[in-house]
């Protein structure tokens, strides 16, 4: 018990963010990007103990709707990918809490190279950023379940070449982000399974101790999927516009996580 009066100590990481700056692009939004990120180290360390890491930040004006990507491409990295001229510190704090759950799975066990261990650990992410941040899920978590994607990617589950960009990207015959909404789905189904368990406890779990899960949504798919150009409405989502102290509610290219 913390004796009365006794301020409790929240462990911080050590962190660096380096600026891809030699053209200055970043320039005018350096210091609100610095900002941005230790927000977002601040509001993830509230809930968990982060490792040490960096943050490599470049600009590139082309990303569409939000105008930023984040991504850990290695243990204890998080590249973050920023439209300078439309910055956004409540999207850019969105991207990196994701980003950092990342980081904190990316240790022990790892993001993983199989399709059902990228569905689990971007499943996870998206929970983790509505446990941070509250609010509805990010849009690419809500998409809405096509038939037959359940049963695909039960099939798929243990793949080593799966085509992420078929499965998260929208570039093949399913629907545009449908492995984030079923990742979310399939980690929604394992906590309703599962009493006594949160997001922040299932850090470490192995996309193995959810394939039962991926098994009952499997059991519910029974129809094709259909090819998303036959889809209405499968285009891309409209620019955001969010509300102050609101998740935004529309999303851009797919939160590139891996």
């Amino acid at each position: 018990m913390t004796p009365r009066g006794c301020k409790i100590e929240v462990a911080m990481p050590y962190w660096q963010v380096h600026f891809l700056n030699a053209r200055h692009a970043l320039t005018s939004v350096m210091p609100e990007i610095r900002a941005a990120v230790a927000e977002s180290v601040a509001l993830v360390s509230a809930h968990a103990e982060l490792p040490d890491f960096d943050v490599v930040v470049r600009a590139e004006e082309g990303i569409p709707d939000w105008g930023v990507l984040a991504h850990s491409p290695a243990p204890g990295v998080v590249e973050l990918a920023l439209a300078p001229s439309r910055f956004d510190s409540a999207l850019v704090v969105r991207r990196m809490v994701r980003a950092l759950f990342l980081i904190l799975r990316g240790d022990h066990p790892g993001y993983g190279r199989s399709l059902g261990e990228a569905l689990v650990s971007e499943g996870l992410a998206g929970h983790f950023v509505q446990a941070v941040l509250g609010g509805r899920p990010d849009p690419w978590d809500a998409t809405p379940l096509t038939a037959g994607v359940a049963k695909r990617a039960m099939t798929e589950w243990a793949w080593l070449d799966y085509d992420r960009a078929l499965w998260f990207e929208g570039r093949g015959n399913i629907r545009k982000w449908a492995g984030y909404g079923l990742a979310h789905r399939l980690v929604a189904e394992h906590l309703a399974r599962s009493e006594g368990v949160d997001v922040l406890s299932l850090a470490a779990v192995s996309a193995e101790a959810l394939r039962p899960a991926m098994r009952r949504l499997s059991g519910a798919d029974t129809e094709p999927e259909v090819e998303a150009d036959a889809e209405p409405g499968d285009g891309p989502a409209p620019e955001p516009e969010t509300a102050e102290g609101e998740a935004p509610e529309q999303g851009g290219a797919a939160p590139v996580t891996s």
